[in-house]
């Protein structure tokens, strides 16, 4: 199936007029009141795409967002990482239930939290389980981010400045650093968003005996002809990155200026977890191939029974997020809320009070980012626009609760 395809949208079984409003309500709400700087929203079903617009200036000069803008995707990075890791899986290089440490040596014997922190030494207990591959990919690990705030193990992240974002550690040096800090809790026990697909991306660089840019490239981003795609932009592509916004006291303020940007350079820290850059048309490539079972005009990027496999809901008890999440922060909310490997999983449309699937499954950025791809309906959707913290505003309950409004 041809991903760049287009159809009209009554060709595709939506409501042009419905559509259309989607446009309309994003510039009233969102464009024309200052809350968001620019929207792009592509929407598709069975890989042709019915809806593609560009809404809003890409940077402060006023250029506009086309199809080639390039945006920060952060944790929609995750996906890409998942992908990769269970591609190694199929090759038998590493299983799901292979203990971290057996691949990343410095995670051995790393204790739980029991006390301690705020200069106090910590006090550790031992783990119940080992840390096992699985737990990178559901978010079950023990770890955590910096920005929860919520605990002594996540101000011991920010003292240490080791994420990313910060630009201190090379990948090594970050696993290494983890090594020394404590787990929130027994890997396997609950679910916390955390720095753990970055783990997993340190897993990959090890497996496959590559850097990890080049493992998206040659095994994901050349295959599928993502040629926007990376961890950097290059010189000759970086008029088209856009500008990055943040809010800072109630007002937005510039986060990473497009022609000045950190993205322009390879970054220290290679994120598995949130660090690549795209476009929509890219990212739609990606998400068509997840829809058609691992496939994209003719390349098989990753089996059919492993998506399947990817794509269920692998929480302790077959729980959902409500009874299991000890985040203050992730890119879903929580109730009828499953999580796979590497993705959330829609469980039930009606304890999550939005329209979809059972089987949707989908992921955002915290630039407010965010695709979902529904294998029943057979729809994919990428919206794009550069704004923290995406969790803001509920554009994306909004989008999602209008396309499903618009078919027919």
């Amino acid at each position: 199936m041809d991903a760049a395809s287009f159809a009209p949208p009554a060709a595709t079984g939506f409501d042009a007029d419905r559509l259309a409003a989607i446009d309309a309500f994003i510039k009233t709400r969102y464009l024309d009141s200052g809350k968001l700087p620019h929207a792009q929203l592509l929407i598709a079903r069975e890989g042709r795409i019915a809806h593609f617009s560009h809404q809003g200036i890409a940077r402060e000069n006023g250029a506009p967002v086309d199809e080639s803008s390039i945006f920060r995707i952060a944790s929609m990075t995750k996906p890409v990482t998942s992908i990769a890791f269970m591609q190694l899986v199929e090759e038998g290089k590493v299983a799901l239930d292979t203990p971290v440490h057996h691949v990343l040596p410095e995670l051995k014997g790393v204790g739980v939290y029991n006390g301690g922190g705020a200069g106090v030494p910590f006090v550790t207990k031992p783990a119940a389980e080992p840390m096992r591959m699985i737990d990178l990919l559901r978010h079950t690990s023990g770890l955590t981010y910096s920005f929860q705030n919520r605990s002594n193990v996540d101000a011991a992240y920010r003292a240490g400045k080791i994420e990313n974002w910060y630009g201190n550690l090379t990948l090594d040096e970050f696993v290494a650093a983890l090594g020394k800090l404590p787990l929130e809790f027994s890997p396997g026990e609950a679910w916390n968003y955390s720095v753990s697909t970055d783990v997993l991306g340190a897993v990959v660089e090890r497996v496959a005996g590559m850097p990890l840019d080049r493992v998206f490239e040659e095994r994901i981003f050349a295959p599928l002809g993502m040629a926007d795609t990376g961890f950097w932009v290059p010189e000759d592509k970086i008029a088209r990155l856009t500008d990055c916004w943040t809010i800072v006291q109630g007002s937005r303020v510039m986060y990473d200026e497009g022609g000045k940007s950190a993205w322009s350079q390879r970054p220290t820290l290679v994120s598995g977890g949130g660090g690549l850059v795209s476009t929509a048309l890219d990212y739609h490539r990606f998400a068509t191939m997840l829809l058609n079972g691992g496939t994209l005009e003719g390349m098989r990027i990753i089996g059919r029974k492993t998506l399947e496999l990817m794509t269920q809901n692998h929480l302790p008890g077959g729980g959902d997020l409500a009874g299991l999440s000890r985040s203050l922060f992730s890119e879903t909310s929580n109730a009828g809320t499953g999580f796979g490997l590497g993705f959330a999983v829609n469980l039930s449309p009606a304890k999550s009070m939005i329209p979809g699937s059972v089987g949707e499954y989908y992921w955002g950025g915290m630039f407010s980012t965010a695709f979902f791809v529904d294998p029943v309906e057979r729809i994919t959707m990428v919206f794009m626009t550069q704004l923290s913290p995406s969790g803001l505003y509920p554009i994306r309950r909004e989008l999602k609760t209008m396309i499903y409004s618009a078919l027919a």
